[in-house]
């Protein structure tokens, strides 16, 4: 199981790289729950992040508007980003879902092949109106994505576990795993929570509040001590 740190800058990207994180996730919280960053942020912290760690950033909790997202791919893929999340929010059924996710998939695998595209549905969509968090591996096998993710729309200090139990996120594991896909689960995880998901099978754990200081993903810092015992605590799992 690879841990996916969330910094917002070029000095928390430092300490979730000295710290160990397999992937580095650029991330904006304050526009959300996959809020986007900058392109210049973006290429900032590629260009600090070794060769062989992944630089993942995400477009934002998108709308229903397939060429906005596609032009947002684009740009996050230029900036140096191989590892591109889109935040299925305001895509209110599959089909929404499949069209936003298709147009991604096709503009980021026509310039680049091996970069890899996650569609991120909610575990908490009823409360934003957004598409089933069940339906979210179909949606990205269907549309050629590599893998399907789940994160919490809300953040009000309830998490993924809040509103799913593991007996349904193994279903979701099992599920993607069938089309061929990863997984990838985030919302609010604590660490003694990284030992079930990694029982599963869930082969990406997202992270933000967890490696900050004081744990709040929006007033804490990453620190690279913080990273590092989250890693020790997956290697021993």
């Amino acid at each position: 199981m690879l841990l996916l740190i969330s910094p917002i800058n070029h000095e928390e990207a430092i300490e979730a790289i000295e710290g160990g994180a397999d992937i580095i996730d650029v991330k904006n919280p304050k526009e959300g729950s996959l809020g986007a960053n900058f392109p210049w942020v973006i290429e900032d912290i590629r260009k600090i992040t070794p060769d062989g760690t992944l630089v993942s950033a995400t477009l934002g909790d998108v709308p229903y508007k397939p060429g906005t997202v596609s032009l947002a791919a684009l740009g996050t893929l230029t900036s140096g980003a191989g590892y591109i999340k889109v935040g299925l929010y305001g895509t209110k059924t599959c089909d929404e879902a499949l069209d936003v996710m298709k147009n991604v998939v096709k503009t980021v695998k026509d310039r680049k092949k091996d970069a890899i595209v996650v569609a991120s549905g909610y575990a908490d969509a009823h409360r934003v109106g957004a598409v089933n968090p069940l339906e979210i591996p179909k949606i990205a096998k269907d549309s050629g994505s590599d893998l399907a993710m789940l994160d919490t729309a809300v953040k009000d200090g309830r998490g993924l576990f809040d509103f799913l139990d593991l007996d349904t996120l193994k279903r979701f594991v099992d599920e993607a795993h069938g089309y061929g896909l990863k997984t990838a689960l985030a919302g609010s995880l604590k660490k003694e929570q990284l030992k079930p998901l990694s029982n599963i099978g869930c082969d990406v754990v997202g992270i933000r509040g967890a490696a900050c200081i004081g744990g709040d993903r929006n007033t804490g810092k990453i620190h690279r001590v913080a990273v590092s015992e989250l890693k020790t605590f997956m290697n021993n799992v």
